[in-house]
């Protein structure tokens, strides 16, 4: 078996916090929020339970990371790792809590995320560099099969209401 990277190993870290958002139903990207070394935040998609358009795993990951340090600003060398790519609040939130290092797995498909755009556009004295594609295989399946799963109980719900009309 072949030895994981640093970012493999913080990725993989984000996969199970991902995983217990998806226990709970919530559309499974998790966050995590790194160190010098160590998970210091955790957090997991929570939009269906908290009714809050802004409870992204990234969020909630900063938002701890941000009370954990006592501060807005995150300490220089924080590192965000996050199974799917940033959507613009959080790829915000990212850059205004000063990250200096955002991994993420799965690229969004449908290309709104505007990520590299966003920390490229020189709008703070802040940059934050981007790498994607970490675990992108393991972190894209894990959406896919939520999604995949979501439709066929859609459909099988359908099914059932067309029997009882009929």
């Amino acid at each position: 078996m072949k030895k994981l990277t640093r970012e493999e190993k913080f990725m993989r870290k984000a996969i199970a916090v991902a995983k217990r958002g998806l226990k709970q139903g919530e559309v499974p990207i998790g966050a995590v929020i790194v160190y010098e070394n160590e998970v210091v935040a955790r957090g997991y998609n929570r939009r269906a339970k908290l009714q809050l358009a802004s409870a992204h795993a990234e969020m909630m990951a900063i938002d701890k990371a941000c009370k954990k340090f006592h501060s807005w600003r995150l300490p220089e060398g924080c590192e965000l790792y996050v199974t799917l790519e940033p959507c613009p609040m959080c790829m915000g939130a990212s850059l205004n809590a000063r990250v200096s290092k955002l991994y993420f797995g799965a690229y969004e498909q449908k290309g709104r995320s505007l990520t590299n755009e966003l920390a490229s556009a020189n709008l703070l004295n802040h940059k934050t560099e981007v790498v994607g594609g970490v675990l992108e295989k393991e972190c894209s399946r894990l959406l896919t099969d939520f999604f995949s799963g979501m439709r066929k109980r859609a459909k099988e719900e359908k099914e059932k209401e067309s029997e009882r009309e009929n």
